[in-house]
């Protein structure tokens, strides 16, 4: 190998570096604090649901995938109509659904509390308008999809705790509304991170999250 071709491929490591060093950074904000407001942990085992949307659900799923007491994730559709709950038409911008993840928790393992102080940490950017990252659009807003009134109240507790603590740079901009129904996506879409692990988009934006996690949550984290 000659100089210039090690060099170049340092340069290109250092880069690829810089790129997951940044996507890391802009989903985990320092000393995020736990939510003043949470319920408590159930005595016995039982089966509950939280919606979040978060950019594109595949990094979400892989995130939430690898969390203590969930139990199953799935990539889907929420905010929109039934007709219009398929990948193509979402990605218009113009159906009102966001791609979303449905967890299934055991919630005498982890509470709601402690899935949205992931959602806010490292799942993604919160402070991100219709964005996330390079994806664009209202289907990749920040939102969480309540499905009872203490999910409500958790929520709106939490999301003015963060923004009166100034936990981020910027303003949170999740929006919280009632679940009417979640559309299960496409199956290629399932597990997605985890079938297509060497992808670029997969590399560069997903598996970061998932290491913060491990790193930030170690009482949280599972390995799969």
């Amino acid at each position: 190998m000659s100089m210039s071709s090690f060099n170049f491929r340092i340069l290109a490591i250092f880069l690829l570096s810089t790129m997951l060093a940044c996507t890391a950074a802009t989903a985990t904000p320092a000393g995020i604090p736990d939510p003043a407001l949470d319920a408590p942990l159930a005595t016995v085992k039982g089966a509950q649901t939280a919606i979040f949307a978060g950019g594109c659900f595949w990094g979400i799923e892989a995130v939430f995938e690898h969390v203590k007491g969930v139990e199953t994730v799935v990539s889907g559709y929420s905010g929109g109509e039934a007709k219009t709950a398929h990948y193509e038409m979402i990605n218009s911008g113009t159906t009102g659904h966001a791609e979303a993840v449905q967890i299934t928790y055991d919630p005498s393992k982890v509470t709601y509390g402690q899935l949205l102080k992931v959602f806010f940490s490292v799942a993604h950017d919160p402070t991100e308008l219709n964005r996330q990252g390079p994806d664009t659009g209202t289907q990749y807003r920040s939102a969480i999809f309540y499905v009872n009134d203490e999910q409500k109240r958790i929520a709106e507790a939490y999301f003015n705790q963060l923004n009166q603590a100034k936990v981020f740079g910027q303003p949170i901009v999740t929006e919280i509304a009632a679940l009417n129904s979640f559309y299960k996506a496409e199956a290629y879409h399932q597990d997605y991170a985890r079938h297509h692990p060497r992808e670029r988009y997969i590399v560069i934006h997903d598996l970061p999250k998932v290491e913060n996690l491990r790193k930030q949550f170690p009482q949280l984290y599972v390995k799969k």
